[in-house]
């Protein structure tokens, strides 16, 4: 799945509004070039009408260059262009969300008992409704809020 629309401004990342990012050879180009202050690889459960649910390899991101916003980022096998898919929108939207449900734009994020929490994207190309465990998201989080204070 992936998105055409452009990288979100920092006001529109303080104001929740959550914008997916396809990547080009290009921008995945920039994106390497770029200090990753924060990265972890985690595994996804893509849920689907299937009883079996897929298991992915997923990359969390995050980068001093945007310190409001994180990157979720879907291998290339997923997508029908064959490029990697980065997901951009407001750390806060993902704190929030393993709270309680949040979002109304192209990610949505929501608890999912005590340990686990669903993140919701919604593309021109239809929805993906990815589960992660909370303990992997909270490292990641807490990961990235330890970079935004060493930078300050």
């Amino acid at each position: 799945m992936s998105a055409t629309a452009e990288n979100p401004p920092t006001t529109a990342a303080a104001a929740g509004v959550a914008t997916a990012v396809a990547t080009t050879a290009v921008a995945a180009a920039a994106t390497a070039a770029a200090v990753v202050v924060v990265e972890d690889r985690v595994t996804a459960r893509v849920i689907s009408d299937d009883p079996l649910f897929r298991k992915i390899p997923v990359a969390l991101r995050f980068a001093p260059a945007e310190p409001l916003a994180v990157r979720i980022v879907f291998p290339a096998g997923l997508s029908p262009e064959g490029t990697d898919n980065e997901w951009v929108f407001p750390r806060a939207l993902l704190e929030t969300g393993l709270q309680a449900p949040t979002g109304t734009g192209d990610v949505r994020v929501w608890p999912c008992g005590r340990v686990q929490a669903v993140v919701e994207f919604h593309s021109p190309e239809g929805v993906a409704v990815v589960q992660f465990d909370i303990s992997a998201l909270r490292r990641f989080l807490r990961r990235a809020n330890a970079a935004v204070t060493r930078q300050a």
